[in-house]
């Protein structure tokens, strides 16, 4: 027998599924268009060289490649040019929604204006361990804004993300604020080498995954010595908010590191004070392509982030010569989905029916009244649907009830000859007859 079941880490949404994913996006999108945000999109597969070597090493392990196809693949294997894996892949599916823009940004620098802001929701891909809120395709909500240094940037990225979170119910998340260059100069300050300032950062940021020994491992295997070893570890597991002068303590030897920390003043000296905000110096963002800011959601109950972005100002420069500042904000639709889930955010009101009124087939004699009567409730703005065939009445009421439709239509013989509708409602039991001309009315009051 088949197995029916999705690829590991992938999922079916149901109908239900679907309306609460609608529901979230459409609040991100009213919000990012509110703060003039314009819509994006980007294909869902690109050439393979456009990702490789854009997030670390990681990064190009983790992306899902397409193999080589027909003449192309067999041609390259009789002539023997393939000579190891990696060569029989030339796209892959999309790691994140930020590489592609940067490809966008330089292939149509000159039909964009000089300053962009771009919002864009869709799926990505990551051939990841699946856990709790970890999916190997998710959907990303991300906002970039092109063309900018000023902190005022991360300072109202902050501030939309704060809004949308705050409207879906987030009373308790946090924003944690960090900067590349304090961790450059922290690092610099413990007698790490600039060259493995990156691969450090690398690991740093998997703390919560591979632990302790893990990240003690893996700084081992990448050539940092014992001193610089254990102060490195010591950072990462401090785990402790800072306040301004302790982070300009922290990095007051470091020429790099105190940039950082005037940086992150001023996008503080932007920000409403409403906002949590919390400096973290522990924070570090896996990818390597992250310059400045850098910024974490975080809510009590969840091991992970409901999202997080940063500055990067030297990706676009990869595509062309031109160097273009950015920054960017991506929400993870399916984390925040699950905490929603698990703490019963979901409005009562969200619809759970895919229509509000069902239209009962009488007879094959009068399916064509019961066709017409369905027309003109759906051209009074009335999401409505027909059973699909003639059956016992109630057989119908039961698929209505099984579909929580809140409404009957039924159209007899005698209510067609009588230019009437009876309407039952699905909760109450209640059915009244009203005449045709007036039902769309008594629907809607209902």
């Amino acid at each position: 027998m088949t197995n029916t079941n999705p690829a590991r880490g992938m999922r079916d949404f149901l109908p239900i599924d679907v309306r609460k994913r609608e529901f979230v996006i459409g609040v991100i999108k009213e919000v990012y268009e509110k703060y003039g945000y314009e819509p994006l999109e980007t294909p869902s597969i690109e050439n393979l060289d456009t990702l490789t070597n854009k997030y670390g090493e990681e990064g190009n392990q983790l992306m899902f490649k397409i193999l080589k196809r027909g003449e192309k693949l067999q041609q390259e294997l009789a002539e023997g040019t393939i000579r190891d894996e990696d060569q029989l892949s030339d796209l892959a599916l999309r790691y994140d929604l930020t590489v592609p823009l940067a490809r966008v940004i330089a292939n149509h620098r000159n039909d964009l204006p000089k300053f962009f802001k771009r919002y864009q929701i869709q799926p990505v891909w990551r051939a990841d361990r699946p856990a709790k809120g970890r999916f190997r395709e998710f959907c990303q909500c991300d906002v970039d804004s092109i063309g900018s240094t000023s902190p005022v940037i991360e300072a109202e990225q902050i501030a939309a993300v704060s809004e949308i979170l705050n409207r879906l119910g987030f009373g308790d998340f946090e924003v944690r604020l960090n900067h590349r260059k304090v961790l450059s100069g922290i690092l610099e300050i413990a007698g790490v080498h600039e060259d493995s300032h990156s691969d450090a950062l690398v690991v740093i940021d998997k703390l919560d995954k591979i632990g302790r020994g893990g990240v003690e491992k893996e700084l081992k295997e990448r050539g940092i010595g014992p001193e610089g070893l254990a102060r490195v570890l010591a950072l990462a597991e401090s785990g402790t908010a800072a306040t301004m002068n302790d982070l300009e303590d922290l990095v007051s030897a470091s020429m790099v590191g105190a940039e950082g920390a005037k940086d992150l003043e001023q996008i503080l000296g932007f920000s409403s004070e409403d906002t949590k905000i919390v400096l973290d110096p522990t924070l570090a963002r896996g990818l390597s392509y992250y310059t400045g800011a850098i910024f974490e959601i975080r809510v009590p109950d969840l091991a992970g982030s409901l999202g997080g972005g940063g500055r990067y100002d030297g990706l676009i420069g990869m595509f062309g010569k031109e160097e273009i500042p950015a920054c960017g904000f991506s929400l993870g639709l399916e984390r925040i989905l699950v905490v929603m889930e698990e703490r019963g955010m979901f409005p009562d009101d969200l619809p759970s029916a895919p229509a509000d009124v069902m239209v009962t087939v009488w007879s094959e004699e009068t399916l064509g009244e019961s066709l017409k009567l369905a027309g003109e409730l759906r051209d009074a703005g009335i999401r409505t649907l027909v059973y699909p065939q003639t059956d016992k009445l109630g057989k119908q009421f039961k698929y209505a009830d099984q579909i929580d439709v809140p409404k009957v239509c039924i159209l007899g013989e005698s209510e067609i000859e009588k230019s009437e509708v009876s309407v039952k409602d699905m909760k109450t039991g209640e059915q009244k007859t009203v005449g045709r001309s007036s039902l769309v009315e008594t629907v809607k009051v209902d």
